[in-house]
């Protein structure tokens, strides 16, 4: 009797705030992995001048704050030079003081005024050190950044979409998705090539660098909690593996898988996928039918392209038309989906919709903005 190697369990998922005080071995290898194989939409960052200009403004605040606390607290600080402190010799103590000099020709005598170096200015001090050291602040607050977004981008991600494959097939279909209404935080792309996923992230995707066919990388695209699936590699071989791999990890997910051949869409149904679209002969069919009727051809591009004119939809049937015709319905309805099987909107069958149904209709899109 044969068995089957289990996936090891994911390790359960933990709050951001722990995972910056406290991880595990595992949990912190898991992330180490993760930050350097997940790529995040790119954010927008001020410019570096503006950058210096805020870390500027920053450090005279904290001069402005400590020279005030000084001169507030003047009686209780001694000048050697004439025993007496104004703002100026605030302001200088302040500086010299932040800036870690610390001559000695002006000190605090009084407790007010030691006790407020001990819990105020030394603090100060602090941050305005930082401030200063600011270039090499950015990198290590830059990757605790990006920490920060991994966690919370695995930890809310359920039902999205994940896309193998960013080539002109992934991108097309990602447009689709857009052109329906998924939103962009509800797309994950899968591709082992570098530039694909930069390109994935400057189009405000997540994307996930690595080979589709491992179940670690599949993981990392949190393709477990996926609702759907969009299988779009170079080659049929790699379709076959990652649809395989795709569905021992997901068994309820709607798997769509593009092959190139036509003798290869049974070995896909058989890995597990829903939907196989052979793009070389509907490709062929395309061109065909534009050279016999280039209209119907046209008509059929604008059908899939979504937003561009008249849009092909699947929508579960209301209730005012439950007991009707297809025809009565106020888009076109071309097929009705019952209990899984399509059936042609003129079929017997469909002659009077049901409540569960979803019909397939042409309906007018909207423009794109």
């Amino acid at each position: 009797m044969s068995h089957e190697k289990q996936p090891l369990p994911r390790p359960e998922k933990f709050s951001i705030l722990r995972s910056l005080w406290s991880r595990s071995r595992v949990e912190a290898l898991e992330d180490a992995e993760a930050g350097r194989s997940i790529t995040m939409p790119v954010e927008r960052t001020l410019p570096p001048l503006q950058q210096v200009l805020r870390r500027l403004a920053m450090a005279l605040l904290v001069l402005a704050l400590t020279t005030l606390l000084v001169w507030v607290d003047r009686d209780g600080y001694n000048d050697n030079a004439d025993g007496a402190v104004d703002l100026l010799d605030a302001a200088y103590y302040a500086t010299v003081t932040l800036s870690t000099t610390g001559y000695g020709d002006i000190t605090p005598v009084s407790d007010a005024a030691r006790l407020t170096n001990i819990l105020v200015i030394t603090p100060l001090r602090v941050l305005f050190l930082i401030i200063l050291v600011g270039t090499t602040l950015e990198v290590l607050t830059e990757r605790t950044r990006q920490q920060v977004r991994v966690h919370r981008w695995r930890s809310r991600m359920r039902d999205h979409v994940v896309v193998v494959g960013y080539g002109t097939k992934g991108r097309h279909a990602v447009e689709s998705l857009l052109g329906q209404g998924t939103a962009k935080d509800h797309i994950v792309v899968v591709d082992p090539l570098r530039k694909a996923v930069e390109a994935a992230s400057s189009d405000g995707l997540v994307a996930v660098l690595g080979d589709a066919t491992r179940t670690d990388t599949l993981r990392k695209a949190e393709l477990q909690t996926a609702a759907r699936v969009i299988v779009a590699p170079q080659r049929d071989d790699t379709a076959a593996l990652v649809t395989l791999t795709a569905r021992q990890l997901n068994k309820r997910a709607a798997l769509v898988v593009a092959v190139r051949e036509d003798e290869n869409v049974p070995l896909i149904r058989q890995s597990g996928a829903d939907t196989v679209v052979t793009s070389s002969s509907s490709a062929g069919r395309l061109l065909g039918m534009s050279v016999a009727s280039p209209h119907v051809a046209d008509t059929l591009e604008d059908l899939m392209t979504h937003g561009s004119g008249l849009d092909l939809v699947e929508r579960a049937v209301t209730e005012d038309e439950v007991g009707r015709s297809p025809r009565d319905c106020s888009d076109l309805v071309v097929a009705v989906v019952r209990r899984k099987k399509v059936l042609d909107h003129t079929a017997p069958e469909a002659a009077a919709l049901q409540l569960g149904d979803r019909v397939i209709s042409i309906r007018q899109g909207l423009p794109r903005s």
